[in-house]
């Protein structure tokens, strides 16, 4: 039915046990799903062969000895057992509500992709408590914060949807916004299950990325960052969750444009590069996206203090 893959850090440390909380949420929400390890850093072979899962060691990097997305996808591609397959990040803890998506992702071809829950987790969980997840989403609801719509941390889809990815090194920034880009280009759906899949991110640092200059911050990713911006060819190609083209709610599958104001803001937005007749307008669209962004910074800003201010 599905095929997750996952190209998972050492399991080492904090990274170690919250791998393995991801890891073990998926076995538990799909006891028959086909879950592949990349990589070879350490841990992944034993994680793999105690869990019984498939481990694939070599992977295609770059001259810094980053992961690149195009090999992980194409060879997931290749050796996936099942026609519908899934990237999760290996933090990632998927809750009961995404089988929600699942379902819908097997009745169409289509991009699923959605927003993240981030919580701070430092122990493992017990999976062996029956009430593991109710236990988590109401700690969840205490102390979660969700992310903003450009953080996306899974993508769900028929595995011949991607056939050439360009040499994204995988987490330093824009490479999931290309896919998401790169499957509006092909005419296909997108899907924000944001509203009914919870999945939940477990808050770690940033120190195994070891490119980071003095001037870039963590979300700029160092000189990786700045690589994979110029393969993406256009800040206009950095799609979000606002630009899906349907949402899936409680009652099912609808038209994004019909699930609130801002998918049809970016819809205007995204105009020029869905129908390459209305160029002209780009001067207008860049101008609207300017307004946009600083409106959204500041909201961001009100958020973060009042956020603050609860906590004191």
């Amino acid at each position: 039915m599905l095929t997750f893959f996952a190209l998972p850090k050492p399991f080492e440390g904090h990274n170690g046990i919250i791998q393995m909380n991801a890891i073990q949420s998926w076995i538990k929400l799909f006891p028959d799903c086909e879950i592949i390890l990349f990589g070879d850093e350490n841990g992944t072979s034993q994680v793999a062969g105690k869990l019984g899962m498939d481990h694939v060691a070599n992977i295609g990097c770059n001259e810094y000895g980053t992961p690149l997305i195009s090999s992980l996808f194409e060879t997931a591609r290749d050796k996936a057992k099942h026609d519908l397959i899934c990237y999760v990040n290996s933090d990632i803890i998927l809750t009961s509500s995404f089988s929600a998506a699942v379902d819908q992702a097997l009745k169409m071809p289509s991009l699923t992709v959605g927003r993240r829950w981030d919580m701070n987790i430092t122990e493992p969980l017990d999976f062996a408590d029956r009430n593991w997840e109710s236990r988590l989403l109401t700690r969840l609801e205490e102390e979660g914060q969700q992310h903003s719509r450009y953080g996306i941390d899974y993508f769900l889809f028929p595995r011949e949807t991607y056939q050439r990815i360009p040499p994204f090194a995988i987490g330093r920034t824009a490479w999931d916004n290309w896919l998401i880009y790169k499957v509006r280009t092909l005419g296909l759906p997108v899907v924000d299950a944001s509203r009914l899949a919870t999945i939940i991110h477990q808050n770690h640092d940033f120190s195994h990325i070891k490119t980071i200059t003095a001037s870039s911050s963590r979300y700029q990713k160092g000189i990786e960052g700045e690589i994979n911006r110029k393969l993406l060819g256009d800040e206009h190609h950095l799609f979000g969750l606002m630009d899906a083209t349907h949402v899936l709610t409680k009652t099912g599958l609808k038209p994004a444009l019909t699930s609130g104001a801002y998918y049809v803001f970016y819809a205007i937005l995204r105009l020029p590069e869905m129908h390459p007749k209305l160029i002209p307008l780009v001067p207008l669209i860049r101008l609207l996206r300017w307004t946009y962004h600083k409106l959204a910074k500041v909201k961001r800003t009100l958020t973060e203090k009042r956020g603050q201010t609860r906590r004191q």
